[in-house]
């Protein structure tokens, strides 16, 4: 606790002062702010571990700036709300904004001790539960038992105990993050953290900051590097690294240490780094936004990420394993696909890949009453969404041969299989082959003779 840095914005300076003395006896750091403007400056440099914040200031209401830091999505500490006229709905607005608690002006200093500790204890709770978790789960594994996902998962088994960086490349959706945690799980790091930043939160005024940590007087905040050391740090978004920050990155990754701003000397970086883009970085290269240095740097190991529609015949493993998920996770009610219904779904084009089936599966437990997910409902959730995979999806010219032929190969045989309702020797004499021959086929073109 005497390492907490508590940050106390209030528009009047004697509640702050106040406040400041009392905290600092207790063997706390404090920041103050006096307005909106400031807090957020603060909050940016000082990465309190606690926020004491004002309802009624001059630029902007607390409410306003709490709701405002919510949103962005970066990590925030606990918030306790202040306020000398505060009414039951203010304190209820600010608890569903995510205030830990609400204290009352003219403020009861026991109380107010009483409530820091017991926020702080709380967030030390909640991180060391979060941390346990993340020990105590299985290893991630990524889904689907297709040609394409083997191929996935042989690529990574040879890659995991290199140091290179990795570049995760796919569509937007295609679920990129379970690979680097695939990655990551299956390396010598697997036993260090894993942390994810999603580069489009970094803040604007200081992603140097957030990224490579600060040192100032006797305070030293840690950034993202410091907190994966021995472990994997996964960058989402990277082509939205502004070009500062790619600059001290590449250097990072060249020299292997980094240098916290404010400081003089450099700590050494034991980080796999892994990267995520659904753009094209070349183009980003050519156009001026993204540094060709840190592009090489990051492209010796690059992983592309199949679209769904590439791996359909995954979809109902996939489809059972969201259901499960959503069961134990949200306490929805278990539902199952019918075949019908898991056949539609395979016909999908899935624009929206995994993010799309997740959203989908969601939908229907929420939604539904019958324990079977019927055609008419896939139907009906689908709309009128272009998916439907028909004859002209297979006249893709620009594919190579055998892969063109694998694709014909399969969408004809699961035709066929769907007319003879399943039976192989009837397929064996409509297509002309041999029953063991069409059963290696079958198999090889990952084709479930059970589904």
């Amino acid at each position: 606790m005497m390492n907490d840095t508590i940050l106390v914005v209030d528009d009047e300076p004697d509640i702050r002062q106040l406040v400041k003395e009392i905290l600092e006896d207790e063997g706390f750091r404090v920041r103050l702010a006096d307005s909106g403007e400031q807090a957020r400056t603060q909050k940016a440099e000082a990465r309190p571990d606690l926020i004491l914040l004002d309802i009624w200031m001059p630029d902007i209401d607390g409410i306003s700036l709490l709701k405002e830091w919510n949103e962005s999505g970066a990590e925030l500490p606990p918030v306790i709300m202040m306020s000398g006229h505060g009414t039951v709905e203010t304190a209820v607005e600010a608890t569903r904004q995510g205030a830990y608690d609400f204290l009352e002006k003219p403020l009861s200093l026991a109380k107010l001790l009483l409530t820091v500790k017991n926020a702080l204890e709380a967030s030390r709770l909640q991180k060391e539960n979060l941390r346990l978790r993340q020990y105590t789960q299985p290893a991630p594994d990524m889904i689907g038992r297709s040609e394409v996902m083997t191929r996935l998962r042989e690529q990574i088994k040879r890659i995991v105990n290199h140091n290179t960086p990795v570049l995760i490349e796919g569509e937007s959706g295609t679920d990129k993050e379970s690979v680097a945690r695939y990655l990551h799980a299956q390396s010598n790091r697997a036993e260090g953290p894993f942390v994810k930043v999603s580069v489009s939160t970094l803040s604007s005024n200081d992603a140097a900051a957030d990224m490579f940590g600060r040192e100032g007087g006797s305070e030293t905040n840690a950034g993202f590097l410091d907190r994966a050391q021995s472990g994997t740090l996964f960058l989402k978004d990277i082509a939205d690294m502004d070009i500062a920050t790619q600059a001290r990155l590449q250097s990072a990754i060249e020299k292997q240490t980094y240098t916290r701003k404010g400081a003089r000397e450099a700590v050494p970086m034991d980080v796999r780094l892994v990267v995520a883009t659904r753009y094209h970085l070349d183009e980003r290269v050519t156009e001026g936004t993204f540094r060709d240095d840190l592009y090489f740097q990051i492209s010796v190991v690059p992983v592309k990420v199949p679209p769904l529609r590439e791996h359909y015949e995954d979809i109902p493993e996939l489809l059972e394993f969201y259901v499960n998920y959503f069961v134990q996770q949200e306490g929805l009610p278990y539902r199952r696909f019918t075949t019908a219904a898991q056949n539609r779904l395979r016909r999908y084009n899935w624009p929206g890949n995994i993010r799309e089936l997740k959203n989908l599966v969601q939908r229907m437990l929420i939604l539904g009453n019958n324990e079977s997910i019927e055609l008419n409902e896939v139907d009906a959730a689908l709309g009128d969404q272009p998916g439907a995979r028909n004859a002209d999806d297979l006249r893709n010219f620009d594919l190579p041969l055998r892969e063109a032929r694998e694709r014909f190969e399969k969408a004809y045989l699961e035709y066929q299989l769907k007319q003879a309702s399943g039976s192989v020797s009837k397929i064996a004499r409509i297509v002309g082959m041999e029953r063991t021959h069409l059963y290696r086929k079958l198999k090889s073109l990952g084709i479930d003779l059970k589904s």
